[in-house]
């Protein structure tokens, strides 16, 4: 359905048709075969083609001068004169502060387009919800413990980078206005519409892997919502950037980009979203180190004081990722899965040789022994050590009978608030990929 069928008019819509005059200020060039619209796409904002867009056609280009970050802002000088106090783990707070400081004067240049966000009330990251809620809704999906670590990072970043900043600047900011809920509020804004700039490939392998670029704000470019098989794609030049059609879009249907192959957890964990787990191809489910061990002690012929060493050299270790048809850290499990079913010698040698040296020829192969296919052809006890793990896992999730039922009674569905949706879906596919694993490692 065409947007003008499910919206109000763009002219209806005045911070919006601000916006689009910004646009031409600053040299923004918009297709006209593509429409900004407010409703009627799948999230507050995007844009829906007015006619057929073949592939390859650029649909807007941004001059690099009508970028919001560090190097652009008002007090761009001042950020670079002080840059060595604002480091910090994040590495966001140059922009944070450039963030504050234009979202709150009034004489800002990017004025129009931060006012598409009058307030932060659209954002729904887990960050803003209760704790309460993140347990009871979040449990088992590993997004309450990132969520709490943020918010530990947050605050201790702002105490200790980011107020003595502002504190020593009261022309440019204060404490009464850039307050710790804003800063929050605009970290949630940064992780759910900035953009990092690819990194330049080097063919010297020598040289030490350079950082990530920091991240920016691309008005117009965040504009566009995400699905996994997206049909746009935002290309960096040295002048401008440019959204690319990388497959045909036929009119009336909306222009997506992509965030990137994001799990159901990573996109509600970073934009407050989920997809519909048949519709992200990205969708994973982590089965925790210790499950594996839990697993292992279970085992009728375990040596639990054995067991016991070996707990102590892989405690440290990630959580498996597991995919729709494979384990993306398959090397990882591998490994686990052979210190767990050493005997007392071969543990005691592998400890006194410092593990094995990585062999890269066998990457591959290991892929394919984790693969779905793979997994049926597993030697028994590993199949038992993965079947028992992925069940410890999905134990540790809420509401085992009731999600399914939801997801498949649409009406139940519809009565479920926003936050309880998105919960769901992202229960729902984990628990998807887990039971799959466990389908496929049965005795």
């Amino acid at each position: 359905m065409a947007c003008e069928a499910k919206r109000p008019k763009v002219d209806n819509d005045a911070s919006l048709q601000n916006f689009l005059r910004w646009c031409d200020c600053v040299n923004l060039v918009l297709s006209k075969k593509v429409q900004v619209c407010k409703g009627g796409v799948v999230a507050d904002y995007g844009m829906v083609a007015q006619e057929d867009i073949g592939e390859g056609e650029v649909l807007f280009t941004i001059p690099r001068s009508a970028l919001l970050h560090q190097g652009t802002t008002h007090v761009a000088a001042l950020l670079e004169q002080e840059k060595d106090s604002l480091e910090s783990t994040s590495g966001w707070v140059p922009l944070l502060l450039a963030l504050l400081y234009e979202y709150t004067t009034t004489q800002s240049k990017w004025k129009p387009y931060l006012s598409l966000w009058t307030d932060f009330k659209m954002l729904d990251h887990p960050m803003f919800w209760s704790k309460e809620e993140r347990d009871s809704l979040l449990r088992g999906t590993g997004i309450p413990e990132a969520v709490d670590k943020d918010l530990v990072n947050i605050k201790r970043e702002y105490r200790d980078v980011v107020r003595p900043f502002i504190s020593k600047h009261p022309d440019m900011w204060n404490t009464r206005t850039h307050t710790l809920e804003l800063y929050t509020q605009l970290v949630a804004f940064v992780m759910a519409y900035s953009f990092q700039e690819p990194q330049e490939e080097d063919d010297d392998e020598d040289d030490e892997e350079d950082p990530p670029n920091p991240p920016m704000m691309v008005p117009m470019a965040d504009m566009l919502n995400h699905v996994s098989k997206h049909n746009a794609n935002l290309e960096f030049t040295p002048d401008s950037l440019k959204m690319v059609c990388v497959r045909p879009i036929k009119k009336g249907e909306e222009v997506f980009n992509t965030y990137g192959q994001m799990a159901n957890w990573q996109l509600l964990h970073m934009y407050g979203f989920t997809q519909t787990h048949s519709d992200n191809d990205a969708d994973t489910a982590d089965i925790p180190v210790i499950n594996l061990y839990k697993a292992a002690t279970k085992e009728p012929d375990g040596d639990q004081q054995l067991l016991a060493e070996m707990w102590e050299l892989l405690r440290d270790k990630e959580a498996f990722v597991f995919g729709k048809d494979s384990c993306f850290t398959h090397t990882e499990l591998h490994s686990v899965l052979k210190v767990l079913c050493m005997s007392r010698e071969e543990f005691l040698e592998f400890k006194n040789n410092d593990g094995w040296e990585d062999d890269e020829d066998e990457d591959e192969t290991i892929f394919q022994v984790f693969s779905n296919d793979g997994l049926l052809e597993l030697k028994s006890k590993w199949r038992r050590l993965i079947h028992e793990a992925a069940r410890l896992t999905v134990m540790g999730y809420p509401n085992l009978d009731e999600d399914r039922v939801l997801m498949e009674d649409q009406a139940s569905l519809e009565r479920l608030s926003r936050r309880q949706r998105n919960a769901l879906k992202v229960r729902y596919g984990q628990k998807s990929i887990l039971d799959k694993v466990m389908e496929l490692t049965k005795s």
